[in-house]
């Protein structure tokens, strides 16, 4: 996580949806695991935190970031499902992902080639679907790209933002 303190505590809710624990943060936003009371679903919650919340600029980005989000539909980008906001919290509801980050995988050693490669091939199709829309990222973090086990495929999934 970066070592910063993320705002939410387990317990809270925004709209229908129970924070149970974080998942990390980075430049844009805090990531919490949480409970859709409505569906009893897993879901992850990105937040634009309180410091940068109060910069037009960033919230009208993090505004983008989820019309972008919307506008794609692949199986290997995450689904939004929800925006919303609630006490001066802006954040947006996301497809929660089981299994560990890639470079949590990567501790135990080595990929097998035939896994690497079906992963570069899942990644490089979400990339090209997100470049033929007139998407374009920032570079990812490890912690993003998701090697999930029991998600689609066992697919390397990741989320822009």
């Amino acid at each position: 996580m970066g070592g910063s303190t993320l705002a939410i505590l387990a317990g809270k809710r925004l709209g229908p949806y129970e924070i149970l624990s974080a998942i990390g943060a980075g430049g844009m936003g805090e990531v919490y695991r949480a409970r859709d009371t409505r569906l009893e679903r897993t879901v992850a919650v990105k937040i634009l935190p309180d410091h940068l919340s109060d910069r037009v600029e960033l919230r009208e980005r993090f505004d983008r970031e989820a019309r972008t989000v919307a506008s794609l539909n692949h199986p290997h980008i995450c689904v939004l499902h929800d925006i919303g906001q609630q006490d001066g919290t802006d954040f947006l509801v996301m497809e929660y992902l089981e299994g560990e980050t890639l470079a949590e995988r990567l501790k135990k050693g080595p990929l097998p080639l035939d896994q690497v490669l079906q992963y570069a091939i899942e990644i490089s199709d979400a990339l090209d679907k997100a470049h033929r829309k007139g998407i374009t990222h920032a570079p990812r973090s490890e912690t993003r790209q998701h090697h999930a086990d029991q998600v689609r495929h066992e697919a390397a999934r990741f989320w822009f933002g």
